[in-house]
């Protein structure tokens, strides 16, 4: 089968691979409907530091199962699924308590421990725990917004929630990629009254809008600190969504938020320490966050996406074949788009 190969440094191809296949009980095989490529992606793929075997990329899945392992059992052939791109058993101290990121025996899709989804076909571990089943094949023109629930619309809504976004509440979005997009509509759904989105790319900036954007902040550093401080009377806000993973972005959330106020982190963190740790003190601030739980929040968010209240989909600015996947990482590399759908 063909999928996609990281090797680093703008360095990615699409390559003949073993097919996958059923390799433990609790497997199931999936065809890859759409797929996608993530801003994280586009880490390893800035890397300078090359790896000579490379490895199977992408971790944001739909598809149809096509065959299951013999102690599966909630899924089966045919069953169209959600695959989150975080694998978890789904019974787990941690899965019990919604946090299946952190599942005892689960781990991450396309980062070397599972074969990735930018491909014909995935394998998914622990499928009774991970896939999320839907009653039926949806229509087309859901399907943008089913895949941003394998990832990064329950990352903008873990953002939002852990930065205890609620009605009448001021927030801040850091970053105007398809998680801080998704953020601005979590926040948006979650009853924010001001919602300022800190980005400078005008065709994010309009879709920010779309999805509930009160305000726009396009300075950086201390201009923006001061943009949003004048935003809201001096104060900051309640909640920011950090989405970018940049200290510079983490040291811009805390200042603007007012005391007491949280910060709910969801950039891949790329810094040693987290900056402003003394205004961060001395203002009560609450820093959380990290991988969100996925699949947890399917539920939540489902019913929403099937009754058109939210359309994360339009994060995809761009569809292509599996065989342009090369051509999909230098457009979103050079911000000539959003993010990116692949359908094979």
């Amino acid at each position: 089968m063909r999928a996609t190969m990281m090797y680093g440094a703008k360095e990615v191809r699409v390559e003949q691979v073993p097919d996958a296949r059923i390799e433990q009980p609790t497997d199931a095989l999936v065809r890859v409907v759409r797929a996608c490529i993530c801003g994280s992606d586009l880490w390893p793929y800035r890397d300078p530091q090359r790896k000579e075997t490379g490895w199977q990329i992408g971790h944001e899945a739909i598809g149809i199962v096509e065959d299951v392992g013999r102690e599966v059992s909630t899924v089966k052939r045919g069953d169209f699924v959600i695959m989150p791109f975080a694998y978890s058993d789904g019974h787990c101290e941690f899965c019990a308590e919604g946090l299946h990121t952190a599942c005892v025996h689960g781990g991450f899709f396309g980062t070397g421990q599972v074969a990735g989804a930018q491909a014909e076909a995935v394998r998914v571990p622990l499928a009774d725990g991970t896939l999320y089943r839907l009653p039926t094949v949806p229509h087309e023109a859901l399907l943008g917004s089913l895949l941003t629930l394998s990832d990064v619309m329950g990352t903008g809504h873990h953002a939002a929630v852990v930065a205890r976004v609620s009605p009448g509440k001021r927030v801040a979005v850091v970053g105007g990629g398809a998680v801080g997009l998704c953020g601005v509509l979590a926040a948006k759904r979650l009853g924010a009254e001001q919602i300022i989105l800190l980005d400078r790319h005008p065709d994010r900036i309009e879709l920010g809008k779309a999805f509930g954007a009160t305000d726009v902040v396009t300075e950086r550093g201390e201009a923006a600190v001061e943009r949003v401080m004048s935003l809201t009377g001096g104060r900051g806000v309640h909640s920011v969504l950090e989405c970018v993973g940049t200290e510079e972005a983490m040291h811009t959330s805390i200042l603007i938020t007012r005391p007491g106020g949280a910060i709910g982190r969801v950039g891949v963190p790329h810094y040693e320490t987290i900056p402003a740790s003394g205004p961060a003190f001395y203002k009560n601030i609450t820093v959380g966050g990290g991988p969100a739980p996925a699949r947890a929040y399917i539920d939540v968010l489902l019913p929403d996406v099937l009754e058109g209240r939210i359309e994360p989909g339009r994060v995809f600015d761009r569809i292509i074949g599996l065989d342009e996947v090369p051509e999909g990482y230098r457009a979103m590399d050079q911000r000539q788009a959003i993010k990116v759908m692949i359908k094979p």
